[in-house]
């Protein structure tokens, strides 16, 4: 256990660290995104892996905001319930959290949550400021991605497939 505890001035600088980040990957902002990583920190992703250093995670953040930009246009990261675990040297925090995303689809005219899950996050405090160390996304999309503790009791759904249609079915 770390001999130091996290200052309300340390929490509120790292609000606004996850703040910034969020700001910065939902409008494609570059300035931002580099802004909250250290220059050797890393950011772990489902799709794109892990990447380390400004323009490796900004490369991927491109890609994210101009190859797929007809799904990200639009999204919203909202990340809660922050879980801190100082670390021993001081100035080193781990921090798990929520998250969800929010998307507005543009063609549609409707919105709905894209996706859910939790994140596992190494903080560091260099120059007077907290950074993104590393940034690893655990996106919930299958039943073991559930970081579950308790015992689980639940069967999964059972596995049905339908069979092909009558033909005279489809006539009507």
């Amino acid at each position: 256990m770390a001999q130091w505890k996290l200052s309300v001035e340390d929490r509120l600088e790292i609000q606004d660290l996850y703040t910034r980040y969020a700001w910065g990957l939902d409008l494609g902002d570059e300035d931002l995104i580099r802004s909250v990583f250290a220059q050797d920190g890393w950011f772990d992703h489902l799709w794109q892996g892990r990447v380390q250093g400004h323009d490796a995670i900004l490369e991927n953040m491109r890609s994210l905001w101009t190859d797929r930009q007809h799904w990200w246009y639009g999204r919203q990261h909202i990340q809660n319930n922050h879980l801190f675990t100082e670390r021993e040297e001081e100035g080193e925090v781990d921090v798990r959290l929520w998250f969800q995303i929010l998307q507005y689809n543009v063609e549609y005219n409707t919105n709905f949550v894209f996706g859910i899950g939790t994140r596992s996050d190494h903080l560091t405090k260099k120059e007077g400021r907290w950074l993104f160390q590393s940034l690893h996304v655990n996106a919930w999309n299958a039943f073991d991605q559930v970081p579950w503790k308790g015992p689980v009791v639940m069967k999964g759904r059972p596995k049905y497939q339908m069979p092909p249609v009558a033909e005279h079915a489809q006539r009507g």
